[in-house]
């Protein structure tokens, strides 16, 4: 759990009736956006109903969204402290004329209730402090390099010396520079005395790579990504993604974004998948409530993973092609090294058709809670075909079961679609050096090749017959092409015609290349195996995919 709160959280995201003055809407940043005074910032603190702050709530919210850690900002970008500090008069408790130590109160509750606890501190941008980084120097004009370092040394290394030896074991020291420290003020002794400080009073202290280094850096524990940056490729390294279940981060009256339950199950498994975990925010009030919206997420979440918590806990991801199946994501338990399939979507003709196993299972079982049940699957190879009960057991996600004693994968195989069918495209090939292109100028999705280039993948049939084949691609030249499919040592070619644009939206002059499907011929195996398909084509064309399927 990630919790954003602070002076801001008072704000609401409404300054004397103006909304931020950023459409990214991050209502943490209003105090920047919206030229707020210090003074009247600090005025902030009086809206805070001390009488129903209850850190422990947050607490007993993440237990039961079966989190288990918390970030908590203890100094945002405003540079607030939300505790006593004694390193600065601009903290929380005194502008609230308050005793209160929120610090301390959650530190406890975490203590309680066997969370760890973890700190967010703004290193790298102070708006309060008249030395620290402000990105408005841009253009008023930045500190001098001395002037940085004696806010860091007055407030920074105080401040985390504070943090570290008053609240008891700290987990993780969470910094949010998103860029390198080449590209700011900071210099890496500056770093290096941070890190050597956390290391001293906490050795256990995990550090994330937002400190401003990089993953490979002694002093990084962990790579955190952007902000709601969800992994796209398997790594060996240990990451996470900082995500919010709406779209602020800090408490925004106006929000209107949430994210559905389905979305945040869906974001923390594909992480999961990846090697990666999830850091999942919420923004309460200045009176501590958090907004139901985000309540009931976090609570299905929860019941979720109290009763499929061995398909999160301790997994891992595998080695195996990314997004490679349309139904749903596979995860490895460490402790038990047990296989968890993760169905998304419940196949209509109930067969989930599971590629890039090697091995064979001793059982599969669809889990019900605390329940399994047994289910029937073949095996051709590397793919497998499970029988599933007509029902899905669970509303959001359902998780299969796969007992294997030796885990063998085969990486290199297309995955088989739902209802059959392989797709050999941009993504799934095993050439390299190859130039990609977006239908839409976003996401990179089809091919763009030079005359005999050559496009090669591997595929493994599951059964005897005759499988037709259908390309997908753009002929931009004014004269037919032929294009090539070698299958092992046979050739099938093919001529196309040259095709034009397609109209995306009318009456906005928006047009992109058309992709028509055209059939190109047929192979027959007298047995299941894995084959060897390769592509060129006799001029340059824009790729989309072969198509294969047993009629």
């Amino acid at each position: 759990m990630f919790i954003h709160w602070g002076l801001y959280s008072a704000t609401e995201g409404i300054w004397k009736g103006e909304r931020l003055r950023h459409p990214n809407n991050y209502a943490e940043w209003i105090r920047y956006r919206n030229r707020i005074g210090e003074a009247e910032y600090g005025e902030l603190a009086k809206r805070f109903d001390w009488n129903k702050i209850n850190p422990e709530e947050w607490v007993l919210l993440a237990k039961k969204a079966g989190m288990k850690y918390i970030v908590i900002t203890s100094k945002h970008h405003d540079g607030v402290a939300l505790w006593n500090s004694k390193v600065s008069d601009y903290s929380l408790p005194k502008l609230s004329g308050t005793n209160r130590d929120v610090i301390k109160e959650i530190a406890e509750a975490c203590k309680k209730h066997n969370i760890k606890l973890c700190f967010y501190y703004s290193h790298w941008i102070d708006w309060q402090h008249p030395y620290a980084w402000n990105h408005n120097q841009e253009v008023t004009g930045r500190v001098t390099d001395a002037q940085y370092n004696q806010y860091w040394q007055e407030k920074v290394i105080p401040q985390i010396r504070e943090l570290l030896t008053d609240y008891g074991d700290i987990a993780m020291m969470w910094f949010d520079m998103w860029i390198p420290y080449q590209q700011s003020i900071i210099k890496k002794e500056q770093l290096d005395q941070l890190a050597n400080l956390i290391h001293e009073l906490q050795p256990k202290c995990l550090i994330n790579s937002r400190l401003g280094f990089p993953i490979e850096n002694e002093h990084v524990d962990f790579e955190t990504l952007g902000d709601n940056q969800f992994g796209s490729a398997y790594t060996d390294h240990i990451w996470e993604t900082p995500g919010t279940i709406a779209h602020s981060w800090g408490f925004n009256a106006l929000e209107n974004e949430w994210k559905s339950t389905n979305q945040l199950f869906q974001s923390l498994i594909n992480n999961v998948s990846l090697n990666g975990s999830y850091t999942l925010n919420i923004g309460p009030r200045a009176d501590g409530t958090v907004p139901y919206e985000g309540v009931q997420r976090l609570l299905d979440m929860g019941g979720w993973l109290n009763k499929y918590g061995q398909a999160i806990y301790f997994n891992n991801g595998l080695p195996i092609r990314f997004s490679q199946h349309d139904w749903g994501k596979m995860t490895i338990n460490n402790k038990t090294k047990e296989l968890f399939l993760h169905v998304y979507n419940w196949p209509l003709d109930k067969i989930l058709r599971v590629t890039g196993i090697q091995s064979s299972p001793k059982k599969i079982e669809v889990l019900n809670g605390n329940t399994a049940q047994p289910l029937k699957f073949e095996q051709y190879g590397p793919i497998l075909h499970i029988h599933l009960p007509d029902q899905q057991p669970d509303p959001y996600v359902s998780v299969l079961k796969v007992t294997i004693d030796q885990l063998q994968f085969n990486t290199d195989v297309a995955a088989e679609s739902t209802f059959g069918g392989f797709s050999l495209n941009a993504k799934n090939h095993l050439s390299k050096g190859l130039e990609f292109k977006a239908f839409d100028g976003t996401k990179p999705d089809h091919l763009i090749l030079k005359a005999n280039q050559k496009v090669i993948w591997k595929v493994y049939l599951p059964e005897a017959g005759e499988y037709s084949l259908e390309t997908s691609l753009h002929n931009g030249n004014d004269k037919p092409t032929k294009i090539h499919i070698l299958e092992n040592n046979t050739q099938i070619s093919s001529t196309i015609q040259p095709n034009g644009k397609i109209t995306v939206e009318p009456n906005q002059n928006w047009y992109v290349e058309e992709f028509l499907d055209v059939p190109v011929g047929k192979i027959k195996i007298s047995k299941p195996q894995e084959l060897t398909i390769e592509f060129s084509a006799d001029d340059p064309i824009l790729f989309n995919r072969i198509w294969m399927d047993k009629k």
